[in-house]
């Protein structure tokens, strides 16, 4: 591993996931810049939270025991993105963060929510298809 960086072995990489992974990272660092100011810790905890679950929740929908449960962990991961979004605006609108700061964010989130609604009806559509069929 080079400075400290993990990657992902290539063939187990795909575009949610490390879009996901580089998200987090970018959470984590802009943790630490909303965390100098003691009034903003308690945000920056929860965009923390939200903001490193989405990709934690699609690498258990990797390992689902099911086709349900693989919806069901996405969703969440969805959910999380939708919570990170919020806590965005919130920081946005409050002048705790510039408008680049947010735009550069958002948008990163934003992808990773039109990702995430495309996989899951996508994972549905193969559900209800799998089902037809029996």
């Amino acid at each position: 591993m080079e400075s400290g960086e993990w990657k992902m072995n290539k063939k187990d990489e795909n575009i949610l996931t490390a879009k996901a992974h580089d998200f987090a990272v970018r959470i984590i660092k802009f943790n630490i810049f909303l965390s100098n100011n003691k009034s903003f810790r308690p945000l920056a905890t929860q965009i923390l939270k939200s903001g490193t679950s989405v990709g934690a929740n699609i690498r258990e929908a990797q390992n689902a025991v099911s086709k349900k449960d693989f919806i069901l962990k996405l969703s969440i991961a969805l959910k999380e993105a939708n919570e990170t979004q919020y806590w965005l605006e919130i920081l946005c609108d409050s002048k705790v963060i510039t408008k680049q700061q947010f735009e550069s964010l958002y948008n990163d989130c934003s992808e990773l929510v039109h990702i995430l609604i495309a996989s899951i009806k996508t994972a549905k559509k193969n559900l209800s298809a799998e089902k037809n069929s029996k």
